[in-house]
């Protein structure tokens, strides 16, 4: 059973990371339809304002409150999230609320934080409305999917990834249910890095996708990736309870590795200097998913 300051800590941070995961993704969604369904594209965005709606909500309640550890994990928001939002703005048309990115590089943590007496109350309400927006958001996802397995759509996304953004938020979801009952989410660590080694390896496969074919190093980078989380997960499941620790130090190790090649990817998109149809914004997308993983993974390890 959660305390009741790490219900408030716990539910602010995961509201603060998998809510702009969520708009992201919905921006993603929306410069990835083509206006014959401009329905969708509508959908999307309005869906994308409500959770920026909730970062904002989510942002009055946080300071002071969110733990040094998350925040120097760069989870949040890195040093390249405003100039990746505003270039990809620019690009896509699509408008970015870029004073919620201002807002979360200026989060402090104070180990000593006063809580008001109704904090408590009033997380609890984000929660549960979020909760409602996310449970929107996964029937979206699944109309886009069954659309385009059913080939009654073009857009410009992969099936996987759809698949792949609803599997993140149905986690967001379950994180938030645990949290209504003062439950910490997902204590079982091997299903953790079950789910975030696929998500991992998904990325460096969608990298590869979405790369030029003239840059054949980075696209045989992101393979190579690909494959090394694709063995670390089969390696997971047949894993139990004493193999922890030793899979763990092995996990923490490639994923500081395709943390370091997307910090490379995100600098380059940012700069440029890559060629392929991403925008930086999904470069630093995924080099935050990439953060988050290593702050879960650092703290599964034992004690040394």
């Amino acid at each position: 059973m959660l305390s009741k300051m790490d219900f408030i800590r716990i539910s602010l941070e995961t509201n603060l990371f998998f809510g702009r995961i969520m708009k992201e993704h919905l921006l993603f969604m929306e410069a990835g339809f083509l206006p014959i369904n401009n329905n969708l594209i509508l959908e999307a965005n309005q869906l994308k304002n409500s959770f920026e709606e909730i970062l904002e909500e989510t942002l009055t309640l946080s300071n002071g409150i969110i733990s040094k550890e998350v925040l120097s994990s760069n989870e949040i928001v890195t040093k390249y999230t405003l100039d990746a939002e505003t270039i990809t703005e620019n690009l896509t048309g699509i408008y970015i609320d870029k004073e919620i990115t201002l807002k979360e590089l200026n989060l402090t943590s104070e180990p000593y934080y006063n809580c008001p007496n109704n904090l408590e109350e009033l997380v609890f309400d984000l929660n549960q409305r979020t909760m409602n927006l996310v449970k929107e958001v996964i029937q979206f996802k699944e109309k886009v999917l069954a659309l385009l397995v059913k080939c009654e759509i073009f857009a410009a996304l992969y099936p996987l990834l759809v698949e792949h953004i609803l599997r993140e938020a149905k986690l967001y979801l379950s994180n938030l249910m645990d949290l209504q009952k003062k439950m910490k989410p997902h204590n079982n660590i091997l299903e953790q890095e079950i789910f975030w080694d696929t998500i991992m390896g998904q990325h460096a496969l969608f990298i590869r996708g979405l790369l030029d074919p003239s840059e054949e190093d980075l696209f045989n980078t992101a393979n190579r990736f690909g494959e090394i989380f694709e063995e670390l997960m089969e390696i997971t499941k047949k894993a139990n309870k004493k193999d922890i620790h030793r899979i763990t130090e092995e996990t923490l190790k490639a994923t500081i590795e395709i943390q370091k090649f997307k910090t490379a990817g995100t600098e380059g998109l940012i700069a440029c200097k890559i060629k392929s149809i991403m925008a930086p914004l999904l470069g630093d997308h995924v080099l935050r998913e990439a953060n988050h993983y290593i702050r879960l993974l650092e703290s599964f390890r034992k004690p040394s």
